[in-house]
C-alpha cells in the first residue's frame, strides 16, 4: 500500500459504506481525511492491510473507537415493508398509554383483516403467543441484525406455522399457548408471508401492531428510523396545555401551592412564582394522510436559554413501562383522563428517556425577574415547533407543609404497614416519589373480614406489592373458594388470594379499600344462535363470572374435544369444518371460575 494515492483511498471509504444511514459519516471521514493525509500516509505506509482495516484506522483516527461502534451498529439492521401496500400508522412507539407506553407501531390495513404480512428481514420464527387479550396472536422473528420483529393482533399465521399452533392447543386442549420453536423450525426469509393481519386481542380496529426488539436485552426499540422511508410526515406536533407545578413546601405559582394548567392560547399572560417549581406540556403529533394523532418523539425544555430537561423516546425496557405514570401527572389523568408529560424526573422514576441535571428538572425562581421558558416539540422526522413563555419572579409567602393523612410511605425504602388483622409490604423502588397514606379499619366482628381503607389518592405503583388480611369466620368450610375483593362504591374487582394459616395473602398494584370474600358461584353459560348450529357450526356461547372471573373452560364434541377462542366474553369455535354438517351431535362445555366453581352444560344440536 505505499504506493497508494490519498484519492485511491478516499474512493475507497466511499466504496466501503454506501447506505443512507451513513452517507454523512463518509463524507465526515474524508473532510476529516484530508486533514490528515501526511499523518495517515505515514501510518499505513509499508504496511500489510486490507480494506477491513483501512475502513478501521479511518474510523478510528478521524472519531476515535466510540464513534468507529456506533457506526458499525447504524450499519445492521435495515427492513423491508411489513405490507404490499403504502403505509399509514394509526399510533406511533412512545405513545402515551394509561400504565404503559405504546411499544411498537401500528399499521392501518385498509379498514380489513386478512392482509398478508410479510417478514421484515432474515430470520427464524423464534415465538409464537396467542391470548384472550394483549397481541391476541402474535408471532415473533429474530434476526441476525440484532432485533426481533413482533407482529400482534393476526388473525391467523401461515399454513404450516398454524398447524404447529393447532397441534398444540389440541395436544394439550387449550387456546393459549406460548411457543419456543427450535431456530431451524421455520426460518424466514425477508418478504415471506407469515401471517394475516387481523383484529385480534385488546384490539379496537383492524391493524398490525409491529414492534422491534433487542436480541440482546429485550427492549422494545422504536422502528420508525427503520420505516421511515415508507411514510411521509411534514406536519409538526401541537402542544394543548402547559402546566406549572409548585413544589409542595418549597414553591409557590400566583401566591398558590396548587398547580395551574393553562391553555398554549393564553401563555402570554401573567404568572408569577417563588421558589422551586416545574412545568408539564401536554402534545400531539400528526402525519401525512391520516386524522389519527400520536406522541411526540422528543420533548425539550429550555430556561433562559438553558437545556434543563430532555425526553426522547427511542428505547423502552418492559420494567420502564409503568414508569410512564411517573412520567406524567397521574392525579391529571386520573380525574380528567388527560396526559401531561411533566418536565420533571420524580426521585424514584428510573426512566432512561428522561435527561436532566442534578436538579432533576427542577427550576429556582430566586430572583424578581422574568424566567424565559422554552418547549421545543420534535418527531422523527425532524419536524418542529416551539412554545415560549415568561415566569416572573416574585417574592411571595410559602404555605407550610400540613399533613392529611396518618402514615407515610417512602419512595426509597420498604415500608410496612398494619392494622389489626392486616399487613401490607409497599418494597423500596414500588412508589416514584414519598406519598401520603391514610388508613382506616371498617366492619364488624360478624364479617369474614374488616375492610381495610388503604388510600393513597391518586399516586401510582409501579409494581405488586404484598397484602394480607385476616380471616375472622369460614362460612365455608372450603379455603379454597376466599379471595380479596378490592371496592369502590358498587365496583367489586377481584385479586386472588391464597389461603394460609388464617390468612388470604395476595398482591396488589393499586390501593384503595380491601376485605376477603367468599365465592361459590359457578360461572353463568349462555349458548347463542342454537337453532342455526347444526347448519352453519357457527357455535358460539356467551361466558361470564360475577365475581373472581373465567379461569378456564373446554368445549367436547361427541367426546372429542374442539378449539373455541374467548373473545370479549364470547366462546367462538375456531375450526367449525371439524363438525359433520347436517348429522346431530352432542356438546359439553365446561367453564371454571378463579376459586374452582364449575358449569357443565350438554347440548344437542
Amino acid at each position: 500500500l505505499s504506493g497508494l494515492k490519498i484519492n485511491s483511498i478516499i474512493d475507497l471509504v466511499k466504496d466501503l459504506d454506501t447506505s443512507r444511514q451513513t452517507k454523512n459519516l463518509n463524507k465526515l471521514l474524508i473532510r476529516i481525511l484530508l486533514h490528515l493525509q501526511v499523518e495517515f500516509s505515514m501510518y499505513i505506509c509499508g504496511e500489510k492491510t486490507d480494506i477491513n482495516m483501512i475502513r478501521n484506522t479511518l474510523l478510528a483516527l478521524a472519531l476515535g473507537t466510540a464513534l468507529c461502534g456506533q457506526a458499525q451498529e447504524s450499519m445492521k439492521a435495515e427492513f423491508c415493508s411489513p405490507f404490499d401496500f403504502p403505509l399509514l400508522l394509526s399510533a406511533n412507539f412512545g405513545e402515551l398509554r394509561p400504565n404503559h407506553f405504546h411499544n411498537g407501531l401500528d399499521i392501518k390495513t385498509q379498514g380489513v383483516t386478512g392482509k398478508p404480512i410479510h417478514a421484515v428481514a432474515d430470520g427464524y420464527v423464534s415465538r409464537i403467543m396467542v391470548l384472550h387479550g394483549g397481541y391476541g396472536q402474535a408471532i415473533f422473528v429474530t434476526h441476525p441484525n440484532g432485533y426481533t420483529s413482533v407482529y400482534g393482533h393476526v388473525v391467523s399465521f401461515a399454513p404450516e406455522i398454524q398447524k404447529y399452533v393447532r397441534a398444540y392447543q389440541y395436544e394439550h386442549e387449550t387456546f393459549v399457548c406460548n411457543l419456543y420453536p427450535e431456530p431451524d423450525k421455520f426460518p424466514v426469509k425477508a418478504g415471506d408471508i407469515i401471517a394475516l393481519s387481523g383484529n385480534e386481542g385488546a384490539s379496537a380496529g383492524p391493524h398490525l401492531h409491529l414492534e422491534l426488539r433487542r436480541n440482546d436485552n429485550g427492549d422494545y426499540v422504536d422502528p420508525m428510523p427503520f420505516f421511515s422511508h415508507y411514510l411521509k410526515d411534514t406536519r409538526s406536533p401541537v402542544a394543548s396545555i402547559v402546566g406549572l407545578y409548585p413544589v409542595a413546601v418549597k414553591g409557590v405559582i400566583n401566591g398558590s401551592s396548587r398547580k395551574k394548567l393553562v391553555n398554549v392560547g393564553a401563555l402570554k399572560q401573567q404568572f408569577t412564582a417563588w421558589g422551586q417549581i416545574y412545568t408539564g406540556i401536554s402534545a400531539k403529533d400528526y402525519m401525512d394522510g391520516t386524522s389519527n394523532f400520536y406522541g411526540v418523539h422528543s420533548v425539550t425544555l429550555y430556561v433562559d436559554s438553558v437545556k434543563v430537561f430532555n425526553s426522547t423516546t427511542d428505547e423502552v425496557s418492559a420494567d420502564e413501562n409503568r414508569m410512564i405514570n411517573g412520567f406524567t401527572d397521574y392525579d391529571e389523568l386520573m380525574r380528567t383522563r388527560r396526559l401531561i408529560m411533566r418536565s420533571y424526573k420524580l426521585p424514584g422514576n428510573r426512566l432512561r428517556l428522561i435527561e436532566t441535571g442534578s436538579d432533576r428538572g427542577l427550576v429556582t425562581i430566586d430572583e424578581e425577574r422574568d424566567y424565559h421558558f422554552c418547549y421545543v416539540l420534535e418527531d422523527n422526522f425532524g419536524n418542529k415547533r416551539k412554545y415560549r413563555f415568561t415566569v416572573r419572579g416574585k417574592k411571595q409567602e410559602i404555605p407550610p407543609y400540613v399533613p392529611e393523612a396518618n402514615k407515610m410511605l417512602y419512595w426509597n425504602k420498604t415500608n410496612v404497614i398494619q392494622e389489626p388483622g392486616m399487613e401490607l409490604v409497599v418494597p423500596k423502588g414500588m412508589l416514584y416519589d414519598d406519598a401520603e397514606l391514610r388508613t382506616r379499619v371498617i366492619g364488624d366482628s360478624n364479617s369474614i373480614s374488616f375492610d381495610y381503607v388503604l388510600d393513597i389518592g391518586r399516586t401510582p405503583l409501579h409494581s405488586f406489592c404484598d397484602l394480607s388480611i385476616g380471616v375472622r369466620h369460614l362460612p365455608v368450610a372450603d379455603t379454597t373458594k376466599y379471595y380479596i375483593v378490592q371496592k369502590a362504591g358498587k365496583w367489586r374487582s377481584s385479586m386472588g388470594g391464597t389461603y394460609q394459616n388464617g390468612w388470604l395473602k395476595t398482591k396488589v398494584r393499586t390501593l384503595g379499600t380491601f376485605a376477603v370474600g367468599v365465592d361459590t358461584i359457578p360461572p353463568q353459560v349462555t349458548p347463542l344462535g342454537q337453532g342455526s348450529w347444526r347448519v352453519n357450526r357457527n357455535i358460539r356461547f356467551k361466558i361470564s363470572d360475577a365475581q373472581t372471573g373465567i379461569r378456564d373452560y373446554k368445549v367436547y364434541v361427541d367426546g372429542n374435544f374442539v378449539l373455541f377462542g374467548l373473545k370479549k366474553g364470547i366462546l367462538i369455535i375456531q375450526d367449525p369444518e371439524r363438525i359433520k354438517k347436517g348429522v346431530s351431535h352432542k356438546l359439553e362445555v365446561i367453564v371454571t371460575d378463579n376459586c374452582g366453581n364449575e358449569t357443565r352444560k350438554q347440548y344437542k344440536f
